[in-house]
């Protein structure tokens, strides 16, 4: 058996977890309250007279508020002067306050009222109509649709120009959180490996995922997708249950949460001898993440990533381009509070690599009909270049790099 892959089992493996979140900091509010100091700058700058954040990762962001989206709106005006004013339903006060405290400026509606006619009151002390106002990029059309009504002299335009140029830009409290995140991720992948014997189900699989994440002090998993033989080859897996045979590849990607930050780690290895066919096309895939690493350089444009890994791989035969066998997809995303968020590692997008940028590293081989492989890990920029999360994987027949 491949070393590290199989020999154990799943009670054995979640016995052996021991959670430590000793090294762990939360987000402050004086972090929290610098973020929307930046984005009142970058509102003046862009001269938006308003933003308006709905439920979502980005008023997380901002006001450590968790909502959830519904019908009704609850959501956060800022202004260009820093200043936050929430909107709610009249009977959701008591629970925004338990994370806002008193001193919030929370005005509410009830519920035969219009909440966007509320935010026209708000916006329209002074007696000038705000003329540009930004929406949070994930908010319902309804609520797109009810401010058009409100203010119909107003021009509505898309926050990401706000709020992915803050969030984009990870503060050293934001990476420590998202290493921690994906350490967790890393052992549990450690741990699945070890679980596993022929029969074993895919759904057996994620379900131990699942509780050791939360074993491990993270949430339930956000996603896993854990594929054997031929739908290995299935970028986001197949559907049904799978049952794992001698000498299968294996693909397993997942992630949790830690106090909002993501984790996503995409591990191939084959259960059994691997073929050399399988340990050649593994090896492919381990150069042209590399590729992409060394590629990934403060100032360079994203779509040079991609392109450096998609080198490696026409150069072997693969693609060109997102034919198949080859990578069907973009090499990587942004990932922080959102799992995929800006910016991405894709042909045409021409902004410069920056600090504290976060990016999945991911060119999977898709071979139809024989097998797929995707190794993905996450590296973040600083100024002196690239930097692992998580390092990249050993071998095909030790992928944890035991021996």
């Amino acid at each position: 058996m491949s070393s590290g892959i199989g020999g154990s089992s799943a009670a054995v493996e979640l016995a052996g977890i021991q959670a430590d979140m000793t090294d762990v900091q939360p987000i402050s509010n004086d972090e929290r309250r610098s973020r929307v100091e930046k984005a009142a700058r970058l509102m003046q700058e862009n001269a938006v007279d308003a933003m308006i954040l709905t439920a979502g990762s980005s008023l997380y962001y901002f006001t450590g508020l968790r909502w959830y989206p519904s019908e009704r709106l609850t959501a956060a005006i800022l202004t260009p002067d820093a200043r936050l004013i929430y909107v709610c339903p009249g009977f959701e006060e008591s629970k925004l306050r338990e994370t806002l405290g008193d001193s919030a400026d929370i005005r509410l509606w009830q519920e035969e009222d219009d909440p966007c006619l509320l935010i026209r009151r708000c916006l329209l002390g002074d007696r000038n109509p705000a003329k540009t106002i930004a929406l949070d990029e994930s908010a319902a059309f309804f609520i797109f649709d009810g401010l058009r009504q409100a203010l119909p002299l107003a021009q509505i335009i898309n926050g990401s120009r706000i709020t992915a140029e803050c969030r984009m830009h990870k503060s050293a409290t934001e990476l420590a959180l998202m290493q921690k995140v994906k350490n967790i991720t890393l052992e549990v992948q450690k741990k699945a490996a070890k679980i596993l014997h022929e029969g074993i189900s895919s759904f057996e699989v994620t379900q131990f995922i699942d509780q050791a994440h939360r074993a491990y002090g993270g949430s339930a998993s956000t996603f896993c997708i854990v594929s054997f033989g031929m739908p290995t080859a299935i970028p986001h897996g197949p559907d049904g249950e799978q049952f794992l045979r001698e000498g299968d590849m294996v693909l397993i990607d997942t992630g949790c949460k830690l106090h909002g930050y993501n984790s996503d780690i995409t591990r191939s290895y084959v259960f059994g001898q691997p073929t050399q066919r399988q340990r050649d096309v593994w090896e492919l895939e381990k150069a042209a993440q590399a590729a992409a690493f060394d590629a990934a350089q403060i100032g360079v444009p994203c779509e040079q990533v991609d392109a450096a890994a998609r080198k490696v791989l026409a150069a072997a035969g693969f693609g060109p381009d997102y034919q198949l066998p080859g990578l069907p997809h973009r090499t990587g995303h942004g990932i922080g509070l959102d799992i995929h968020e800006w910016t991405y590692l894709v042909k045409g997008n021409q902004r410069p690599l920056a600090a504290g940028m976060c990016f999945s590293n991911e060119p999977m081989i898709c071979i139809e009909g024989e097998f797929g492989i995707r190794l993905e890990d996450h590296f973040y920029m600083t100024e002196q270049g690239p930097r692992w999360f998580t390092g990249q994987s050993h071998a095909v027949d030790a992928p944890f790099g035991q021996h």
